[in-house]
């Protein structure tokens, strides 16, 4: 799993998937704005991030009435409603800080605080350079695509959850500085970087040897569904598709449908439920229905990309390439507790347009491939009749 340090998951215990965006490529870890049809409130990928949306019912353990009952016998409403979401179950239940909140949904608006680097853990337990922001400061002290981090702020990393070393990358404002062990070969050295204000740069288009156009959506944050569109009805008239979602923990699932209008003319994205009530996610129509399409998925992948993938290989609108993609298929919903804090739990579930659920389940590629994805992609549609 791969992703940059902007949705790394906080590092106190009881986070859920939400900051995992994660998400995170997350976000990223990685689950703000728009609105879901016939949903006033505004909504996140597996989540309801209007806190003041209110429930149908209250759960049998509700975190915000346990929060309130603490703040009246004088005690922490954060740490009481923390107990609650524990005692609930609800793997992806959690509680955040106002300010946590506050950074997970400035981020999913296309800005975040970090350093600039996206990473994975290899078989190994090393945590591996993967990307490198231009202009980040990590590119400005020289970092590059395959150093190892060893550790930060002198606590080694190898072995650790890769979203919990870019949290520690990540920070909590702009301006303060992380020292960074890092490893080149045989080379050890050390780097102290100053965290800055950066945007997200989630979409990146690049073209193939073959003619095809590679779009990678690194998270589905503010404008990626409109820049996924444009990249495609820019694209050469018979040029097939590789949409890159490896990595991706999720974002807004307004962004995800708009993603998957560019390549239907309308229709099912998927059905979610919400406390009982279902409802139903639909594509804009006008979206390019000819152009052959293959989307690449790996154990990353979750949430709204899941979403987004499960659409297009349900409606036969694409060729799923890669790993079994992580199963983040639920929807949380958010309430503010007294003390400005956020806790929330799942209210409901998505499913593709054929009735699956993703949840605990995750999406199934049709061309199973741990290695040499992107050329198999490549193979693919020259298959479907892409020129090569």
């Amino acid at each position: 799993m791969s992703g940059p340090d902007l949705f790394a998951r906080p590092r106190r215990i009881g986070r859920g998937a939400a900051l995992t965006l994660v998400f995170a490529s997350v976000l990223a870890t990685g689950a703000a704005t728009g609105a879901l049809p016939g949903d006033g409130r505004k909504t996140a990928a597996g989540r309801d991030s209007s806190v003041a949306a209110a429930a149908h019912e209250k759960p049998l353990d509700d975190p915000a009435e346990a929060a309130e009952e603490a703040m009246a016998d004088g005690k922490s409403p954060a740490q009481a409603a923390e107990e609650a979401v524990s005692r609930s179950g609800d793997r992806w239940g959690a509680v955040y800080s106002q300010g946590e909140y506050e950074e997970f949904e400035q981020a999913l608006d296309g800005e975040y605080t970090g350093v600039g680097l996206w990473a994975r853990r290899t078989v190994d337990g090393e945590v591996q350079v993967t990307r490198v922001r231009g202009g980040s400061p990590a590119q400005l002290a020289g970092i590059r695509e395959g150093d190892r981090i060893a550790a930060v702020d002198g606590r080694p990393v190898t072995g650790r959850p890769v979203t919990e070393v870019l949290g520690l990358l990540r920070g909590e404002r702009a301006g303060t500085s992380v020292h960074v062990g890092l490893q080149r070969g045989t080379r050890a050295w050390s780097e102290t970087l100053r965290r800055a204000n950066l945007s997200t740069d989630s979409v990146a288009v690049t073209h193939l040897a073959d003619g095809a156009v590679l779009i990678k959506v690194s998270a589905f944050t503010k404008g990626a569904g409109s820049r996924v569109r444009t990249a495609v009805r820019a694209a050469p008239a018979r040029a097939g598709v590789v949409l890159d979602l490896r990595g991706n923990s999720g974002g807004l699932v307004t962004e995800a449908v708009t993603a998957a209008s560019a390549f239907l003319d309308g229709g099912l994205v998927a059905t979610y439920d919400v406390r009982g009530a279902q409802r139903a996610l639909h594509a804009e129509r006008g979206g390019n229905t000819s152009r052959p399409v293959v989307v690449l998925v790996d154990s990353g992948t979750m949430s709204a990309a899941e979403l987004l993938t499960g659409a297009l290989q349900d409606r036969g609108r694409a060729v799923v390439v890669g790993t079994r993609t992580f199963g983040k298929g639920s929807v949380q919903m958010p309430s503010r507790l007294p003390d400005g804090s956020v806790a929330e739990l799942t209210v409901g579930h998505y499913r593709t347009p054929s009735g699956r659920s993703v949840d605990g389940r995750g999406i199934t590629p049709d061309l199973e491939a741990a290695d040499g994805q992107l050329q198999r992609a490549e193979t693919v549609l020259s298959g479907l009749g892409a020129p090569s």
